[in-house]
C-alpha cells in the first residue's frame, strides 16, 4: 500500500501532523504549568490532591538530594513502585538530576528483579517499604549503591494514615528497618526542601525511561524511550482525545502501571500535556478501589484492557446499579481485542465511547487508534495517529510492500520510536530497521488505512502445515455465550507436529462441555483451526495489564506432557513380561 489513506479518515477536529514538535521535556510540561496554575491537582490520591507546585518542588527536593548523593548524568534509578504521589515526585527528581527512570514491576519475582536491575545497571533504587527487603536481597549482586525507601501512608489524609499504622502497616508488611547506608524518601525531601533548581540542563534527545518488555514472548529487553519522544507521546493522544476531555478539568484514572508503556507512554503524557488531573490507582485489580475511586474523583477518562472492562460489567455493585460510572466521557482499550458486545455494554452503562488502540513498548506509544466520532471498524485497532506511518511487508525478506488486505508484517515509523534496546545493539537491529521498527505482529491495512491485527509473528500455529492464528480462534471461542476468558496456543502433537490447544474460564453460573465448544468452532472454523484440546481453567496467568500470557500456557502444557510421558515409561519399566517362549 503507497501513500497514507487514513489521513481522509480523521475526525475534522485532528491535525494532520504535529510537526514540528517542540524542542522541551515533561520537566517543561511540569514547570510551565507549576507556574500557570500552582494549585492546581497535578494529581489526586485516596481523594488528597498534590498540586502543581507542590510536585515541582517535591521533586527538585528529590534532585538536588540525588546531586549530593553522587547521582550523575545519565545514571539510572530503579523505581520499584505502584501508581502513587511517590512515583510522580520521584519520577521527575530523577529527571531532573539527569538521571534516566527504570521503573520496575514490583511484583517481580526476586529473580526477575535482579535481571531488571542488571540489564538497566541502575545504581541507586526507590521502594516501596513492602518491597524493600525483595530489593536488599538482590542488591550484591547488582549495581545498587543505595536504596530509599518510601511508605504509602505518607500522602494519605491524616485520619486514612492513623487507619493505615493501626490495622495495615505492620500486617502487610510497610514497616522496615532501614539498614545502614538507605534513605527514607521524606527525610531527604526535607532536608532539601529549600534547596534551588537543579541546574543540570535536560534535552529533549537525552534518555528519559527505560521501559520493560512485557516478557510475552521471552526475556524481558529495555526500551530507551527520550524526553521528547515522551512529549511527543502525549501531543499525538492529546490530538486525537482532546475533542472531548476539557483542559484543567477532567480527571484521568490513572490506573494502568506506571511501569508500563501504556501507562508511562500513554496515560501520563496524555494528561501532562493536556493539563488534566491523574487520579491515582496502585492495584488495577483491585476493583473495590477502582470503583471507590471513581466514585470519589469522577474521572472522565478511564483506560484500561478487556478484562477490567468486563470485571467492571460484571461486579455485583455495578450489576446492582450501586456503581455510578456516568462521570466517563471516554475510554480507551489496549492490549487485547475487545468484544463488540463488552463495548457496546459499557459504553451504553457510561455514555461514553470506547476508543480501541495497538502499541508497543518499543514504540513509546506510537499509537493507532479507532476515531473518536469518526467510522468504527469492527476488528480494527484504528488509524495510526499524527505522524505515524505504517506499512505491511511479506513475512520472509521483510522488505516488499504488500496491497491492501493482505496480511503481513506491520512496520511502524514514528518521531517517538525508542532509541533502541540499552546496551543490547544485537537486538535492536532485529527490530529497527532503516527508521522503521519492525513489530513481530502479523496484520492488514484496508483500502482506507484501517489497521487489522491477526497476531504475534511467533505465536503462529501450524499444525500439520497448515497456518492458525491464535487470536482468529480465541475470538471466536470468546463470542460463546458461556466462554468468560480464553488463551489459545500450539502445543506439541505426534500427529500433526503441532496441534491447536484452548485454555477457556467460563463465566460465573455457565457450563459447557468440551465437545460442544469444539463443535461450536467447527461452525465457525476451518477444520484445522478447531482447537484439538480444550481445558479449562478458574483463571488464566496474565500481564499487569491483563495480557493473556500464551506463551507460559504452552509451557505449562509441555511441562505436563512431558512429565506424563515420563511417568507412562516408568510404569512401562516395572510391569514384569513374559519372555517369548524358545521351543526346545
Amino acid at each position: 500500500m503507497t501513500g497514507k489513506p487514513w489521513l481522509q479518515h480523521y475526525d475534522p477536529d485532528v491535525p494532520l501532523t504535529l510537526a514540528p514538535y517542540p524542542q522541551r521535556t515533561l520537566i517543561d510540561v511540569l514547570r510551565a504549568a507549576a507556574g500557570e496554575r500552582p494549585n492546581h491537582p497535578a494529581l489526586i490520591f485516596k481523594g488528597i490532591p498534590l498540586s502543581y507546585e507542590a510536585l515541582e518542588r517535591q521533586s527538585n527536593a528529590l534532585a538536588n538530594a540525588l546531586l549530593a548523593l553522587g547521582i550523575h548524568q545519565g545514571e539510572r534509578v530503579a523505581l520499584i513502585l505502584p501508581n502513587s504521589p511517590q512515583t510522580l515526585v520521584c519520577q521527575f527528581g530523577v529527571w531532573k538530576a539527569g538521571a534516566v527512570a527504570a521503573p520496575v514491576n514490583p511484583l517481580y519475582t526476586q529473580d526477575e528483579l535482579e535481571h531488571a536491575l542488571q540489564v538497566s545497571g541502575a545504581t541507586a533504587a526507590v521502594a516501596l517499604t513492602p518491597f524493600y527487603a525483595k530489593v536488599k536481597a538482590v542488591q550484591p549482586r547488582t549495581g545498587l549503591r543505595f536504596v530509599i525507601a518510601t511508605n504509602i501512608k505518607e500522602y494519605l489524609s491524616p485520619v486514612l494514615r492513623l487507619l493505615f499504622t493501626l490495622a495495615k502497616e505492620k500486617k502487610e508488611g510497610h514497616r522496615i528497618t532501614l539498614q545502614a547506608g538507605d534513605y527514607r524518601l521524606q527525610e531527604l525531601l526535607q532536608m532539601h526542601a529549600h534547596a534551588a533548581v537543579p541546574s543540570v540542563r535536560v534535552a529533549a534527545g537525552d534518555p528519559a525511561v527505560l521501559l520493560f518488555t512485557g516478557g510475552t514472548t521471552g526475556t524481558p529487553k529495555a526500551a530507551i524511550g527520550t524526553h521528547g519522544g515522551l512529549v511527543m507521546a502525549g501531543m499525538q493522544l492529546h490530538a486525537w482525545l482532546g475533542a472531548v476531555m476539557q483542559p484543567w478539568v477532567d480527571p484521568v484514572l490513572c490506573n494502568m502501571p506506571l511501569f508500563h508503556v501504556y501507562g508511562q507512554g500513554g496515560v501520563l503524557t496524555c494528561a501532562l500535556v493536556g493539563h488534566h488531573p491523574l487520579v491515582m490507582v496502585p492495584n488495577p485489580r483491585d476493583l473495590e478501589d477502582v470503583l471507590a475511586t471513581i466514585r470519589k474523583s469522577r474521572p472522565a477518562f478511564l483506560p484500561g484492557v478487556p478484562t477490567l472492562f468486563i470485571a467492571l460489567l460484571n461486579h455485583p455493585k455495578v450489576l446492582a446499579g450501586k456503581a455510578d460510572l456516568r462521570s466517563v466521557k471516554l475510554c480507551l482499550c489496549g492490549a487485547a481485542p475487545l468484544l463488540a458486545d463488552t463495548k457496546q455494554r459499557f459504553e451504553a452503562l457510561t455514555g461514553g465511547r470506547i476508543v480501541e488502540g495497538y502499541a508497543l513498548t518499543e514504540s513509546i506509544m506510537a499509537t493507532v487508534l479507532t476515531p473518536v466520532n469518526g467510522t468504527y471498524k469492527a476488528g480494527s485497532t484504528g488509524l495510526p495517529l499524527p505522524d505515524v506511518e505504517l506499512r505491511i511487508v511479506d513475512t520472509e525478506g521483510g522488505t516488499r510492500d504488500l496491497p491492501a488486505g493482505t496480511v503481513g508484517e506491520v512496520l511502524m515509523q514514528a518521531p517517538q520510536l525508542m532509541q533502541g534496546y540499552w546496551q543490547n545493539p544485537e537486538e535492536t537491529a532485529l527490530v529497527v530497521r532503516d527508521g522503521w521498527l519492525y513489530t513481530g505482529d502479523l496484520g492488514y491495512l484496508d483500502e482506507d488505512g484501517y489497521l487489522f491485527l491477526v497476531d504475534r509473528k511467533k505465536d503462529v500455529i501450524k499444525p500439520s502445515g497448515f497456518q492458525v492464528w491464535p487470536r482468529e480462534v480465541e475470538e471466536v471461542l470468546a463470542a460463546h455465550g458461556a466462554v468468560a476468558e480464553v488463551g489459545v496456543a500450539g502445543v506439541p502433537d505426534a500427529y500433526s507436529g503441532e496441534a491447536v490447544k484452548a485454555w477457556v474460564v467460563l463465566r460465573a453460573g455457565q457450563q459447557v462441555s468440551v465437545e460442544e465448544l469444539r463443535a461450536y468452532c467447527g461452525e465457525k472454523l476451518a477444520a484445522y483451526k478447531v482447537p484439538k484440546q480444550i481445558e479449562f481453567r478458574t483463571a488464566l496467568p496474565k500481564s499487569m495489564v491483563g495480557k493473556v500470557l500464551r506463551r507460559e500456557l504452552a509451557a505449562e502444557a509441555i511441562r505436563s506432557q512431558t512429565e506424563t510421558e515420563q511417568a507412562t515409561t516408568e510404569r512401562a519399566a516395572t510391569v514384569p513380561h513374559d519372555r517369548e517362549k524358545v521351543p526346545a
